[in-house]
């Protein structure tokens, strides 16, 4: 398992019966966690002193309760900065599981010595964006989500990346790597956080398990004569690390050679000692 070990403004707490406690900065937020099946004692004092409670509805979605929780803060990790705002079901705008990818390709463009132009699919809040802008890489953001790119244009000039070679782009992932191959553009990199199932600006309806194979085998064609890396990630209701290793292997690895690995990713716990499993990745390097 790749662990998400190094943060020092956000830690998981605790876990029980459904739902994780954790620390985002000064504030304590309970949110519901469908991997959490034990129900074991909450003895943390903090279950009892949360600023935020996302409660999940029995007929599906939920709403926040908030305890002195400012509407947005921020928190940062090696330099980065991102703003937080708790808001649809249960999220606060960033997946902090991820920086054990963030440090794992960060270290592969720092290596690289040379110029990298790094493709992000579903790029939500720009995690991984600015974790490859800040190695020094040439970042194109794709999202579905006009507020999504706003934000993390947001996340961008905190971190003070804003002058940074990165490419906003609004619009379907799939249509718009067609795009991309029929312009002739290429990129060392791709990164991919797809969701398990969304829609396109235009209603298209995505569902991981059909789509996902199609759409690596077409970024498979944008990676350069030099390629660097190709991550695709699956959160908790995705494919299991397997099936990422396999997509890889057949797509990218078959014509491509280097190797393949995907493990689940996940985050320490700190009253047990244990760890909070968080879906699952697979990496492709040359």
């Amino acid at each position: 398992m790749w662990l998400a070990d190094q943060w020092k403004d956000y830690e998981v707490i605790d876990c029980s019966n459904g739902e994780k406690l954790e620390r985002w900065g000064n504030y304590l937020l309970v949110r519901p966690d469908p991997q959490v099946i034990w129900d074991t004692p909450r003895a943390h004092k903090g279950w009892k002193r949360m600023n935020g409670h996302y409660h999940r509805s029995s007929k599906g979605g939920g709403e926040w309760e908030f305890f002195d929780l400012p509407q947005q803060w921020t928190i940062g990790y090696k330099g980065l900065t991102f703003n937080l705002k708790p808001f649809s079901f249960k999220h606060t705008g960033l997946f902090p599981e991820q920086a054990a990818n963030w440090d794992w390709f960060g270290a592969k463009i720092r290596e690289a010595g040379r110029p990298v132009k790094v493709l992000n699919l579903f790029a939500y809040t720009g995690g991984a964006t600015l974790a490859a802008a800040q190695a020094g890489a040439a970042v194109t953001h794709v999202d579905a989500s006009k507020g999504m790119v706003g934000w993390a244009k947001e996340n961008a000039a905190s971190s003070g990346l804003a002058d940074k070679p990165i490419r906003w782009i609004v619009d379907d992932c799939v249509k718009f790597v067609e795009r991309e191959i029929r312009r002739g553009n290429h990129y060392d990199a791709v990164i991919m956080d797809p969701p398990s199932y969304g829609r396109g600006p235009k209603g298209e309806i995505w569902k991981i398990e059909d789509a996902i194979h199609p759409l690596v085998r077409l970024c498979a064609q944008l990676l350069s004569d030099q390629p660097l890396f190709f991550l695709i990630n699956s959160y908790t209701t995705g494919l299991a690390p397997a099936v990422l290793s396999y997509l890889l292997g057949v797509e990218v690895a078959a014509s491509r050679g280097g190797t393949v690995r995907a493990e689940e990713i996940g985050l320490p716990v700190t009253q047990t000692g244990l760890v909070l499993p968080c879906g699952a990745s697979g990496r492709w390097e040359a």
